[in-house]
């Protein structure tokens, strides 16, 4: 009995370090840097939640950014209001445009010794301010994180408008950004020496420190929403289509291209780009397509519906939901990218196909005029005035039988229904002009 006493005394002492370890408080440390971008979006939005998932005691954004998209940082700011857990910023060393509206959104903004937070004024790609109203938004947003903290607002409204100006912090005609120690000063910081310092403060010493990282779902939307990625997908994604509107029936070209655009518009709606409006118009677009390839063959109307939907849906996905002029540049320079790849491929296609006496490719070498007796084929006169019945619907365009002979026609009137009988009214060449005979066979 003595024996098992001591085991059992023996065995506590050695699961009591991992019991006591167990009992740690978690924090998640989860890093805000480089651009912000929508893809950063969906990182932090589920990052938070798994912190509340893990029972956290807290969340600290450690944020390093010279600012990004407003959307992505307004998805951001959502994010964190959601959190049902304590969310805090470490300004790590700057916290610049879209950084610093991220910062205030939290419960609480620690800045390193060295640490900047400010200049949020919306610019666009080449730095020119925005309109009024995007500069509005923006000042009622820092308003309304202000009042939710009780800190003043008329400091984040400093930072977006250098006509604000506050006695003892900044004269007008000069936009906001502060230092740790001014921010201190002013409610909007506080100044900490590290992350070690900031735990002390928080009451969290010796917490056990988990830093997600970015998930392969993460890393597949941003790779496929990249800028250099995008006009990939949107150049596999038109050649498909441009081949399927071409041919009579659904192949590989179109299954293509449509998983191009699949993942083109799957990841941009995903990050947030993409919403009910794009989606209407893709699906308008992919209508307008199926009828181009399965009502009525050939490139006509119901294609250039197509191609004009779907451009729409391709370039207001790419601009996003709050655009600035850099946002339309880049969705430009992404569709004109595009539109190079599409003609290339289409030249080196053109290139490969079989080259014979006269031609390289489908191009020929040589001019054929008729003026100078080249003609496409004989003429026959002989089938003027026969009559034969359509073994194909005429849209305008079928085949008739005309006794032994099969032949391609083109129906004088429009839509001819199979069955009906025709009688050749003109031979051009190739080309044989038919009307239908049946009363009501036309329409």
């Amino acid at each position: 009995m003595t024996r098992w006493c001591h085991a059992f005394a023996a065995a506590c002492c050695v699961l009591q370090p991992a019991v006591l370890w167990s009992q740690q408080p978690t924090v998640f440390r989860i890093p805000v840097t480089g651009a912000v971008e929508l893809g950063l979006a969906p990182y932090i939005s589920r990052t938070l939640r798994e912190a509340e998932e893990a029972g956290a005691k807290a969340a600290i954004l450690d944020v390093n950014t010279l600012g990004g998209r407003v959307d992505a940082a307004l998805d951001i700011v959502d994010a964190i209001s959601r959190a049902q857990v304590p969310v805090y910023a470490l300004v790590n060393p700057r916290a610049i445009s879209a950084g610093a509206l991220i910062s205030v959104a939290t419960d609480s903004v620690f800045m390193v010794l060295d640490a900047l937070i400010g200049a949020s004024t919306v610019v666009g790609g080449q730095g020119e301010k925005m309109s009024e109203k995007a500069q509005s938004m923006m000042r009622a947003q820092y308003r309304a994180l202000a009042e939710r903290r009780g800190i003043d607002p008329r400091i984040g409204e400093a930072m977006v408008d250098e006509t604000i100006a506050i006695e003892g912090v900044i004269e007008e005609g000069r936009l906001l950004t502060l230092t740790a120690d001014e921010a201190t000063r002013v409610g909007y910081g506080i100044k900490v020496e590290g992350f070690d310092d900031l735990l002390d403060r928080l009451g969290l010493t010796g917490a056990d420190v988990v830093t997600p990282g970015i998930n392969w779902a993460e890393q597949l939307v941003r790779f496929l929403s990249h800028p250099i990625v995008s006009p990939l997908l949107l150049s596999i994604g038109v050649l498909g289509l441009i081949i399927e509107i071409k041919t009579p029936s659904f192949g590989i070209a179109g299954a293509v291209g449509l998983l191009s655009l699949g993942a083109f518009f799957g990841s941009h709606l995903i990050i947030g780009l993409a919403g009910l409006e794009e989606i209407i118009l893709l699906a308008v677009g992919l209508v307008a397509l199926a009828i181009e390839v399965f009502v009525v063959p050939g490139f006509g109307i119901a294609g250039m519906i197509s191609i004009l939907c779907i451009g729409s849906a391709i370039f207001l996905a790419l601009i996003g939901s709050l655009p600035t002029w850099g946002d339309i540049a880049r969705a430009s320079g992404i569709l004109f990218a595009a539109a190079i790849i599409v003609v290339a491929a289409i030249y080196v296609l053109v290139r490969q196909l079989p080259s014979g006496r006269g031609t390289r490719g489908i191009f020929l070498k040589a001019a054929t005029a008729k003026d100078e007796g080249y003609i496409a084929g004989a003429t026959r006169d002989d089938l003027i005035g026969l009559e034969g019945v359509a073994l194909t619907d005429l849209r305008p365009a079928g085949t008739v039988q005309v006794g032994e002979e099969r032949l391609d026609v083109v129906s004088d009137i429009g839509y001819v229904a199979k069955g009906a009988r025709v009688r050749i009214i003109r031979s051009e060449s190739y080309r044989h002009v038919v009307e239908p005979i049946d009363e009501g066979s036309g329409a």
